[in-house]
């Protein structure tokens, strides 16, 4: 019944430190949606894959959410159309670079700013590395989950719709009328509303804050209900693997990373109080385990993964936290070594 007990408050900790994060990113997203011309934006991301991917990666510096926040984001970015390397890279590096967490950071290791330092270099290298690699892929929708991959067609279907508006009348086929300045209106359903639509009064304002609050519900559903499922199982994996079991692994370099790193991905703290946490075991534990929690754990934790299953099929995340879990055992791995 203890143990009962115990996952239940785990469960309800990690939902109350998350929810508030996970608003903020569908809120961003929403607003991206609505508010920003995406198109200008995602136009002016580099389609280099190796810089995009940096770029991307460097977009979570204004964009302070973790890893709970930047999933809406990057679906919203995929979906419009934004270079594979740039939607991974902001995916991987929001969480731990942007001005929050590289604060929170400093706070609790002010006497270590190695660590502040070197955990913004890793994430960084990291997720540029894993973004470029998923670059070779130029179609994102074989990697995506087949609903969101509908919406990446609709969007490409009105993009071309678009383009055939933009093409002379007199060069396009079907029946047009003049509205009252003599420009010509093609008579089809869709078309007509929309162009009846521009030549109102502007009276948009109100109908984009519908528009901006019905999508921040649908999208709070949709990724709510995979918060809650990978919250109940990570407090179900703290309850059921005690984390002392975990830290007597840590008796050496490269078992102590690797118990850290079982450790971030269990306890799925929120990346914007992870420093805290992990400041407890800084006596116990080498500076790269440490490391190794604070890089690992906002790519790849439970929560995310849940929440990751929005946008990605099942093997692409496994493939995402396969070369997260390398690149971070290597890295850290050298620091220890050689720092």
């Amino acid at each position: 019944m203890s143990q009962l007990y115990n996952a239940f408050t785990l469960f309800l900790s990690l939902l109350v430190e998350a929810i508030p994060f996970l608003l903020l990113g569908v809120l961003l997203s929403s607003a991206l949606l609505f508010f920003v011309d995406e198109r200008q934006l995602i136009s002016k991301m580099p389609r280099n894959p190796l810089l995009g991917s940096f770029v991307g990666s460097c977009v979570g510096f204004l964009f302070p959410v973790c890893e709970c926040g930047n999933i809406p984001v990057a679906r919203r970015l995929l979906t419009q159309g934004a270079p594979t390397s740039v939607a991974i890279g902001f995916l991987l590096a929001a969480p731990t670079i942007n001005p929050i967490v590289i604060w929170a950071t400093w706070v609790a290791f002010r006497d270590q700013p190695e660590i502040v330092v070197f955990r913004v270099i890793f994430s960084l290298f990291i997720a540029t590395t894993i973004g470029w690699i998923f670059s070779f892929q130029k179609d994102p929708k074989p990697l995506m989950q087949p609903e969101l991959a509908k919406r990446v067609i609709n969007r490409l279907m009105a993009a071309s719709n678009s383009d055939r508006e933009n093409t002379p009348a007199l060069l396009r086929s079907g029946t047009f009328l003049l509205d009252k300045s003599g420009i010509p209106i093609l008579m089809e359903e869709d078309a007509l509303a929309i162009n009846l639509a521009k030549n109102k009064p502007k009276t948009l304002d109100r109908n984009k804050l519908r528009l901006f609050l019905d999508n921040v519900i649908q999208e709070v559903r949709e990724l709510g209900g995979m918060l809650v499922l990978g919250s109940a199982i990570a407090a179900s994996i703290q309850v059921l693997a005690p984390r002392e079991l975990i830290l007597n692994w840590g008796q050496d370099p490269i078992t102590s990373i690797l118990a850290m790193m079982v450790l971030a991905a269990v306890v799925s703290i929120c990346s914007t109080v992870d420093a805290f946490f992990v400041l407890a075991f800084s006596s116990a534990f080498t500076t790269g385990s440490l490391l190794a929690f604070l890089v690992f754990g906002p790519m790849i934790d439970i929560k995310a993964i849940g929440l990751m299953l929005s946008i990605f099929k099942p093997r692409i995340i496994i493939y995402l936290f396969a070369i997260a879990a390398q690149l971070t055992f290597v890295l850290t791995l050298s620091y220890s070594y050689f720092f």
